[in-house]
């Protein structure tokens, strides 16, 4: 919200150092972007006087002119000299008073002023019409200033209108500060001082009534709380008045006529917006003209006032005449309705339009206004008549318009304001401060809201257009930013015999971590928001994944779900870091899934930690290559996550099947604890790394948080150390393809005993000639080894023919000699 600073002083007493005002803005909550000076985009402009003016030998419409514009040019020997320009006008004589665009100067629009020739003349500058300086919207010749005009002088000096301007950053919650008196009185609030708001008033009413000539329906009354409509006759379109231009000048708004400046101007001014119709574009039917407020159908076109055709969807707000479409319901006006210089009746409209609709059709047509804006922040319904008036008293004033009798105002349900209670003890308890009760008073009188003197303190009703105040919390904030919240003296929280300290299972999330971060892995935080296409790009089932949980109002088109996966979110790092020029990528992430319910109002959340890995583990020595990060590289970090939770019963069984359709198959496995499914870790499919356009392999996990905290076991079971040697035994064992690793070790450890004390695998040899087909050769490395005494070879050579020959039983298998 831009502001004003001298159209603020007409309205409150400020500081005269916008500064100051500054402080105090931020001070309280308002956040100042930028205080810029309007009057520095006429840089370089300045009133002049014409000189010469001749016929250009090269043209039957330019002349070339001598312009003296004072000590802005400096001849060869120093002194003041006119300067050559060619112009177009036809509207201007040789002793002329102007105004002159110097070399540099930069116009409304982008237009910067450079030396050049024109048919062969050169031309130092642009004598200007008002319109270019965006001052009005009279193009139809120069500006001709008045005979005892200046020359030399700085046209912002010349005109008096340099102003600060203060770009305020306004919150969401504070729609009654997107205008100039919401800021007034946001100031008076500050200061402790009064706002005074000189308005017109329309000073006669002549012609047929409103109601007469005119009938408004509302077909949904979801779409518009309320509908005001008046109507002005007779109009004469036309520039606005300099002071008008002026103060929408220093807004950045820019003149286009007087009916549409003052609709503008009456928007800055009260934060109302208001739409100006040319009443004649309207059917009319049986005498009268219709306004019509309705939903769109689906596939419904219409061209707005930029010139562009839409393509609405189903339930964006329409006004329309009855018949045809002349306006998105808060949004913008329609080419075919909009004020042009024949308009001669003009219907004003003053509505207020559902905040959530209006934020939705602006955004998905991308057509974000200056009403938009102000609906979607939620518009004071109850001003909705006085600020149509308001319209129609200047109207009346600066288009010499006739206003109708009456109004036409559909307004079905008029919004009751319930008074809140203010504790005083509350205000002290909250605050922690000491807040005199005065202060209160004033400062929520200052704001607008009505207070009454009540038992434990006040009874305040909030003004209508502050509906961010419905709570006493919301009082007590209001009053606490006012007082100042530098001068609550910092204290320490009361507390008796507590002692603060984190959980178990915050200490297992955190431990989690740093296991992770140990193998070499960094942690990563993605959005908790997806694209709805996230799972089926990789081909990731939905089963035990719920239903999408679908945001009703995203903020990014392609995050309009919320995530059922990490891999997506780390993925799509990979993806960045690879086209980025880093390929070695080991990330982890502990995050919260959302799984839609059916039949439920809050989806199941599910707490996750997943990793990816990617290119090596570290760069390349000249005396050491690392290979590529793959299965058994991921596999080994969840092996270490497991070991270091003390779960126990640890299995891994094929990934097989349309769920892990995303894992390339042979390169997959599930990770079980006592039968329950902890997660899985693979190498994901290359189709689904294509699809993210990535190019290395990558390995990844992802286990269930809660089944892993479950699962995990807080103390290391105790296990005598025995004190006497071992001895190591290697035996290879022949068994069919289809016997795996886990289950042949299983079997071993089970016929070993007590004696067994580890079991290592260090070779596995196919050969279909010396093994046999489809057979395969494990060489394992078996220690064995007593607590209380030293093994004799009689005892080992018992206990390992017995644990050969249960496990050759149990496999099928044979000794490989």
């Amino acid at each position: 919200m831009r502001v004003s600073y001298d159209w603020l002083k007409t309205m409150v007493q400020v500081p005269d150092d916008p500064a100051e005002l500054v402080r105090e803005f931020v001070r309280t909550g308002t956040e100042v972007e930028a205080v810029d000076t309007v009057g520095e985009s006429f840089d370089r402009v300045v009133t002049a006087q014409v000189v010469t003016k001749t016929a250009h030998p090269d043209s039957d419409h330019l002349w070339v002119c001598q312009v003296d514009v004072g000590r802005f040019n400096l001849g060869e020997d120093g002194e003041p000299a006119p300067l050559q320009i060619v112009c177009g006008a036809q509207n201007f004589e040789a002793g002329d008073h102007i105004v002159t665009a110097l070399v540099g100067a930069k116009l409304p629009g982008g237009v910067e002023i450079k030396k050049g020739k024109l048919r062969g003349q050169v031309s130092a500058g642009m004598n200007c019409s008002e319109r270019e300086l965006g001052l009005s919207s009279d193009h139809a010749g120069i500006w001709i200033l008045p005979e005892d005009a200046p020359v030399g002088v700085p046209l912002a000096e010349y005109l008096g209108t340099a102003d600060t301007v203060l770009d305020c950053e306004i919150t969401p919650n504070r729609p009654d500060c997107l205008s100039m008196i919401g800021i007034a009185r946001e100031v008076g609030a500050i200061y402790d001082r009064d706002i005074t708001v000189d308005l017109p008033s329309i000073k006669a009413e002549t012609g047929t009534p409103a109601p007469e000539a005119l009938s408004v329906r509302v077909d949904d009354p979801e779409l518009c709380s309320r509908y005001v409509a008046r109507i002005v006759r007779g109009v004469q379109v036309g520039p606005s008045p300099d002071w008008l231009v002026r103060r929408l000048a220093a807004l950045n708004i820019r003149s286009h006529n007087n009916i549409v400046d003052v609709t503008n101007y009456v928007m800055m001014l009260t934060g109302q917006p208001l739409h100006a119709f040319d009443l004649a574009t309207f059917a009319e039917r049986g005498g009268r003209r219709s306004v019509v407020v309705r939903a769109a159908v689906e596939g419904e076109r219409f061209t707005t006032l930029d010139g562009v055709e839409r393509e609405l969807a189903a339930g964006m707000g329409l006004i329309t005449d009855g018949e045809r479409p002349v306006a998105l319901a808060g949004v913008m006006g329609g080419m075919d309705s909009e004020i042009e210089d024949h308009t001669v009746d003009v219907l004003v409209e003053s509505a207020c339009f559902n905040a959530g609709r209006t934020s939705h059709t602006s955004r998905d047509l991308s057509l974000i206004s200056d009403a938009s804006i102000r609906f979607e922040r939620q518009v004071d319904e109850t001003g909705c008549a006085d600020v149509a008036d308001l319209a129609c008293a200047l109207i009346e004033e600066v288009a010499a318009g006739a206003v109708a009798p009456d109004r036409v105002d559909v307004y079905p349900s008029p919004r009751a304001i319930e008074p809140v209670s203010l504790r005083l003890a509350r205000v002290h308890a909250l605050t922690g401060a000491d807040i005199e009760p005065a202060f209160i008073e004033r400062a929520l009188t200052r704001l607008g809201c009505t207070v009454e003197v009540a038992d434990e303190g006040f009874l305040v009703t909030p003004p209508s257009f502050r509906p961010d105040l419905p709570r006493e919390i919301d009082l007590i904030e209001e009053v606490l930013r006012l007082w100042g919240m530098d001068r609550v003296e910092a204290t320490l929280p009361a507390a008796r015999n507590h002692i603060g300290g984190l959980t178990r299972e915050q200490h297992q999330v955190r431990r989690i971590g740093g296991i992770l971060r140990a193998c070499g892995l960094s942690e990563a935080t993605s959005f908790s928001f997806a694209a709805p296409d996230d799972l089926s790009r990789l081909h990731m089932g939905d089963e035990g994944l719920g239903a999408p949980v679908v945001l009703m109002n995203p903020l990014v088109a392609e995050q309009t779900e919320m995530r059922r996966s990490l891999l997506p979110g780390l993925l799509r790092s990979v993806a960045y870091n690879e086209a980025h020029g880093t390929p070695n990528i080991l990330l982890y992430e502990v995050g919260t899934l959302f799984h839609g319910r059916e039949h439920a109002s809050l989806p199941r959340e599910v707490r996750s930690v997943a990793g990816v890995l990617s290119g090596v583990a570290a760069e390349d020595t000249w005396n050491q290559k690392h290979k590529p990060l793959r299965f058994f590289d991921a596999k080994g970090v969840v092996e270490e996550l497991l070991s270091q939770l003390r779960v126990e019963k640890v299995q891994m069984r094929p990934a097989e099947g349309d769920a892990y359709a995303f894992l390339q198959p042979g390169r997959a496995a599930e990770v079980l604890s006592g039968g329950s499914v902890l997660g899985w870790v693979g190498e994901v499919h290359p189709d689904a790394l294509a699809s993210l356009d990535i190019s290395l392999p990558v390995a990844a996990f992802e286990l269930n948080l809660e089944q892993l905290l479950r699962a995990a076991r807080g103390q290391e079971r105790y296990q005598v150390f025995s004190s006497f040697p071992s001895v190591d035994v290697d035996v290879a064992i022949v068994v069919g393809e289809e016997v795996s690793y886990q289950d042949l070790v299983r079997r071993i450890e089970s016929a070993g005993g007590r004696l067994l004390a580890g079991v290592r695998l260090f070779d596995v040899y196919r050969d279909p000639v010396r093994v046999g087909p489809g057979k395969k050769s494990m060489a394992f490395s078996l220690t064995y080894q007593a607590t209380d005494h030293t093994l004799t070879g009689e005892e080992v050579e018992r206990a390992h023919e017995k644990l050969v020959a249960k496990v050759l039983r149990a496999v099928k298998g044979e000794v490989r000699a």
